[in-house]
């Protein structure tokens, strides 16, 4: 299964292809050695490890919220003030 190291900017940091049967606990001990960091709370405060799926599942579901930034269409600004499109 493959598994992604993700940082806090929700950006994959590094990825590696592991056995079915390690889970995200082995996927993780894994991460640990490569970055030389085996204390769970500092490793959990700069990144987190996701399964490739798991990741495309949260990243999909998050791209409206990512799309335009501030160009974000506000609908309720196009209704005018009795309530009608027409007004604008």
């Amino acid at each position: 299964m493959k598994y992604v190291l993700v940082d806090k900017n929700d950006e994959i940091v590094d990825r590696v292809d592991l056995a079915g049967n390690v889970g995200k606990t082995g996927a993780t001990t894994y991460f640990k050695g490569v970055k030389r960091l085996p204390d769970d709370n500092d490793f959990g405060k700069l990144w987190k490890v996701m399964s490739e799926n798991e990741y495309n599942m949260y990243f999909k579901n998050n791209l409206q919220n990512r799309q335009m930034g501030k160009m974000k269409y506000e609908w309720w600004k196009d209704i005018g003030e009795n309530g009608s499109e027409l007004d604008i």
